[in-house]
């Protein structure tokens, strides 16, 4: 189990070539990227998403990229001799002031916009090679993270399944209980009104067997601990798994409030909402599971 909140840091330099990733993930319903990065890297976004879509399947991430060329090669200089005669020009217009005309490589140099430097174009397969290798470190810190994480949420996750099977249970005992406790208000509530005259016990019966079947949670009891189950079988899943505790904890849901809908027992009643309680606190946990 993983969780989708945590931070991972890559750095790599090959050739002259340096490049940090960072990736920061919090919680999304899918795998949502945000890249931040020069506009002259924009030719490896897709190799990135590809990379990291085959390692994370949820999570908004924010990608962040910082890359500098240190090659001679990086760059290449270039004069503007046009503009340089027009500086020229503008300049012979001024010797009548008497300055001293001590134009030299270094003064010229110093001209704006006389020499420019322009960035070379990138060598696109060493730079997307580049960025792999700071990519999967970065990835690598991130799931790690991620991991430990999933392991803390994997054990808040299973007290609270825990408590869900212990709360069936104690529904399940109670239930054979409210019959009784149904039968014996029936034959009060008879009672009550025919005075001394004799209970009919098989039209007793009759209603008391209509309200059990009425009332009967067999299939919700079964159901629940089936739900209990499939849940602790996905906690030890090697794969993403939120998606599909979400779908069970939506069915856990449905039977606690088909249980409460059916009872006629007060007791019951507080314990589907104890039941339901936990379930929302296992909801609420699981927004963070990959």
């Amino acid at each position: 189990m993983q969780s989708m909140t945590g931070y991972g840091r890559g750095d790599c330099e090959i050739d002259g070539r340096q490049m940090t990733i960072e990736l920061k993930s919090v919680n999304h319903r899918f795998l949502d990227l945000a890249f931040r990065m020069p506009r002259n890297l924009m030719f490896v976004e897709d190799a990135a998403r590809r990379a990291i879509g085959a390692r994370l399947s949820r999570g908004h991430v924010d990608v962040f990229v910082t890359y500098r060329n240190l090659r001679a090669d990086a760059k290449t200089v270039m004069a503007d001799r046009a503009l340089f005669e027009v500086y020229a020009k503008a300049l012979e217009g001024l010797k009548y002031v008497g300055v001293m005309d001590d134009r030299s490589l270094m003064t010229i140099a110093k001209m704006p916009d006389v020499l420019v430097v322009t960035e070379a174009e990138e060598d696109r397969d060493a730079v997307t090679d580049l960025m792999l290798r700071a990519l999967n470190a970065a990835l690598n810190q991130l799931i790690a993270m991620r991991a430990r994480e999933g392991e803390a949420m994997k054990r808040d996750l299973s007290d609270r399944v825990d408590a869900i099977e212990r709360i069936t249970g104690e529904i399940e005992a109670r239930y054979p209980e409210t019959v009784d406790a149904y039968r014996e208000r029936l034959r009060a509530a008879v009672k009550e009104l025919l005075g001394d005259a004799e209970v009919d016990e098989t039209r007793l019966l009759t209603e008391v067997a209509l309200m059990a079947d009425r009332s009967a949670i067999d299939e919700e009891i079964v159901r629940l601990r089936s739900h209990v189950t499939q849940l602790r079988r996905l906690f030890e899943d090697d794969k993403p798994i939120g998606r599909r505790i979400d779908f069970i904890v939506q069915e856990l849901n449905r039977e606690v409030n088909t249980v409460s809908s059916k009872s006629q027992d007060i007791p019951i009643t507080r314990l589907a909402v104890d039941m339901k309680a936990e379930i929302e606190k296992l909801r609420e946990q699981l927004q963070n599971v990959e």
